[in-house]
């Protein structure tokens, strides 16, 4: 991978909804990049817009206007296809809410993405269950999420995002579903894991603490995105 890449760069993006006859503006003219390796915390008001922007940032969602850039790859000249396979060999996703498969094991959840990435089984499964070890859950990989608790199942999540070691982590309040001291575990295995496998981390929070540990803070504010003022 080239260094000197952004391992995302967002150009000027709008999204307005359309409200009967009326167009509603959520981001407005949205630019940042994030570089290998970078931390950056998106802050602000429920309602600010920030899960729209992970979303658009994220290819699930089709801007209104601007550019988003994976890699150096425009997305919008990418085909379904392209873009499926490419936000699966380079992005991470975790959610507030876990999102495993309940039918499925913890080491299923955790190598899927591998799995629907054309590895063989056995080598997914391999790497799933290193990836496992490192959370701490290797004792619980053949246990469902309904036999989990909430935090190893968060942990799971954080693990399939990761299993596929991706340039950048897309977090939406990954930890506002869960008590303080498991928490502050989660963030510690995904500032851990930024720091072992380089990957970069943009990570949607209320959480202050969480922000604080990040390299940049940016404030969402009304759908404009700017450097948190508070920032030291």
């Amino acid at each position: 991978m080239n260094e000197r890449i952004p391992v995302l760069n967002v150009h000027r993006l709008v999204k307005t909804f359309q409200q009967g006859s009326q167009n509603v503006p959520v981001l407005r003219d949205v630019t940042f990049s994030v570089g290998r390796g970078e931390r950056i915390a998106i802050i602000g008001a429920s309602g600010s817009g920030k899960s729209t922007l992970l979303h658009c940032v994220g290819g699930l969602d089709r801007p209104t206007a601007g550019s988003i850039h994976w890699l150096g790859a425009d997305i919008s000249e990418l085909s379904e296809k392209q873009r499926g396979l490419r936000r699966n060999q380079h992005l991470g996703f975790v959610y507030q809410f876990h999102h495993l498969l309940p039918e499925f094991t913890a080491i299923e959840n955790v190598a899927l993405p591998l799995l629907i990435g054309g590895m063989q089984p056995v080598k997914a499964h391999t790497m799933a269950e290193e990836l496992l070890e490192r959370v701490g859950l290797s004792h619980r990989r053949t246990h469902k999420p309904g036999e989990l608790s909430g935090g190893e199942r968060q942990r799971a999540a954080v693990a399939r995002a990761l299993v596929t070691h991706p340039a950048c982590l897309l977090a939406d309040e990954p930890t506002g579903n869960l008590d303080r001291v498991t928490a502050s575990g989660v963030y510690e295995l995904m500032l851990e894991l930024n720091r072992d496998i380089g990957t970069s981390l943009v990570i949607v929070t209320h959480d202050s603490e969480l922000a604080t540990r990040m390299d940049q803070i940016w404030r969402l504010d009304d759908g404009v995105l700017t450097r948190d003022a508070s920032e030291t």
